[in-house]
């Protein structure tokens, strides 16, 4: 190592160690200010509440900065016995397990508080009590036929207009790249708002929304960061193709969530009622996967394998719904998912406004304005059959 190569690391690890050193002494020896804490600080999550034969399990975890004792139990305004595992008192981010022997009754609901020693009280409950689903090779594959009709259906559904749509004039192949605009302006919107409620469910320490932005962000520039790659126009668009595909697909990852957990939850009446109403939601996807493809000529494999691509992920997040759902991680993915979606908006537009250029169009004509108004009704419409 010469010389200027060990004074560039000697000043570049000198503020280091000082900011390790200065942090040390603070969180050893304190700020010098002795006042006592008005109220402890204490932050219990209920994570997951598991309905078994014997009562509940409660999965808990402390994001709190202190350390927590769990005291007492209430169940529906009565205390009662709970077993923990591994312990009643949490470290910070250290999560347990409490064993309710509580005879619950199905389709009635009920609330779990926990008392710590210092008294503080943190409740959750259940609205319609039932027996939580165990994961079985039966249950597996009854949630992998629901993501199967919810994704993979409808999208390949959606694919096959695309003889239909080639059929269009160069301007009406504007319009179909407008239209899926409109799906995907509507959709980005959609996920967004999805992604940021499950973010304020999820542990406040955990910053679940930021995760949201930051997802969007950064999955937005890295894509944008692939792009900067030349690739031949026809790759261009059999890329952009797969983008929206893997757009829609984070975002029906969602969609599979919200189907996975309401079973989980007991609703199945919910749970079917979903089923439905984003099957019909997710035809006009396969329309919007297609459009970039409208000026080549791809193998069949390729619509199978963009099927697969923005379907099969409803499987996925039907089985994470069911089984082992997540507010913080899910909270991410849609983040994830929005920023794909807005990068694949950006190349499109970018698409639209070189071709108008070409043939010498208004970039916003009124065929395009209207091609992105019927895609966002048309997204807006079919998504009243899934919210209520």
């Amino acid at each position: 190592m010469t010389m200027t190569n060990w004074k560039m690391w000697m000043w570049g690890g000198i503020p280091v160690l000082l900011l390790i050193t200065i942090v040390t002494v603070i969180s050893q020896v304190g700020t010098g200010v002795k006042e006592q804490q008005a109220a402890p600080i204490e932050v219990i999550n209920f994570q997951k509440i598991t309905l078994v034969d014997e009562g509940f399990k409660v999965s808990v975890l402390n994001s709190g900065p202190e350390e927590v004792t769990i005291a007492q139990v209430i169940v529906d305004n009565a205390f009662w016995n709970a077993d923990f595992s591994p312990s009643a008192t949490l470290d910070r981010f250290e999560k347990t397990t409490i064993s309710i022997p509580y005879p619950w009754v199905e389709g009635d609901p009920h609330e779990i508080k926990l008392i710590t020693s210092n008294g503080l009280i943190f409740s959750g409950g259940v609205d319609a009590a039932m027996k939580t689903p165990v994961p079985s090779v039966n249950r597996v594959m009854q949630y992998a036929l629901i993501g199967f009709y919810v994704g993979i259906v409808p999208v390949s559904l959606g694919l096959l207009w695309y003889p239909l749509l080639r059929r269009f004039t160069v301007k009406g192949m504007q319009a179909v790249l407008a239209f899926t605009v409109g799906l995907l302006l509507f959709l980005v919107i959609d996920t967004f708002e999805e992604g940021l409620e499950l973010g304020r469910e999820a542990p406040a320490v955990f910053q679940g929304p930021g995760l949201v932005w930051f997802g969007a962000i950064l999955s937005f520039l890295f894509l944008l960061a692939i792009d900067q790659a030349g690739t031949s126009k026809k790759r261009e668009k059999k890329n952009v193709a797969f983008k929206i595909a893997g757009g829609i697909g984070l975002h029906n990852l969602g969609e599979g969530l919200a189907i996975g957990a309401a079973f989980a939850a007991g609703e199945a009446a919910l749970g079917t009622f979903l089923i439905i109403g984003f099957t019909l939601h997710n035809v006009t996807e396969g329309v919007g996967i297609a459009a970039p493809l409208l000026n080549t000529q791809p193998k069949w494999n390729v619509f199978v394998y963009l099927a697969l691509i923005a379907g099969a992920p409803a499987i996925v997040g039907t089985w994470i719904g069911g089984f082992i759902l997540n507010d913080t991680l899910a909270a991410l993915f849609f983040g994830i998912g929005a920023g794909a979606i807005l990068q694949v908006i950006y190349v499109i537009c970018k698409m639209i406004a070189q071709e108008s250029s070409r043939i010498q169009l208004p970039t916003v004509s009124w065929l395009n304005f209207s091609g992105v108004l019927i895609g966002i009704i048309a997204m807006y419409a079919t998504a009243l059959l899934v919210n209520f």
